[in-house]
């Protein structure tokens, strides 16, 4: 089966903050970058809009591909392997931070083989360097979109 490797970081100046994210998508040798900046958001809304976005990039033909995400987020790294987000998403994510990503995340999940692997940040990994270049250079950019999720609360959330 051939495999998809990305890479993902997110960062936020302040928390919250201006924020953005980065993100390195690797295939049969070629490599592509995405990145995004935001005007308030917070850095594990950005960690996980990293992966949402990553998988957005994804044509059709990947769904029959193994996906590897690099991540050095706890957060999203956590919350799937160890399947608290199933759980969460049982209970309407009630008192859970950032229910309209991760919602955005399940819709999108099911159509993947996707394999979550940690990664220690700034250990010299030359892709999540990269990716926390990409996001830091998001964050500090001009004209930042809003974070339209940021600060809603679940009920408002339900509307994604």
């Amino acid at each position: 089966m051939d495999v998809i490797e990305i890479y993902t970081d997110g960062s936020s100046l302040g928390n919250p903050g201006p924020g953005g994210y980065g993100i390195v998508l690797k295939y049969k040798g070629q490599r592509k970058t995405a990145s995004e900046g935001f005007a308030k958001t917070t850095n594990n809304r950005m960690e996980l809009m990293a992966v949402i976005q990553a998988l957005h990039l994804l044509n059709d033909a990947a769904s029959d591909k193994e996906i590897h995400i690099y991540s050095d987020s706890k957060y999203v790294i956590d919350a799937v392997q160890k399947k608290w987000v199933f759980g969460w998403e049982k209970k309407g994510f009630k008192e859970k931070a950032n229910p309209d990503l991760w919602r955005q995340f399940l819709a999108i999940y099911p159509n993947y083989t996707i394999h979550f692997h940690w990664v220690k940040g700034h250990s010299g990994v030359p892709e999540n360097e990269i990716c926390d270049q990409l996001a830091k250079a998001a964050a500090e950019g001009k004209n930042l979109k809003a974070d339209v999720g940021y600060g809603m609360r679940t009920d408002e959330a339900r509307l994604f």
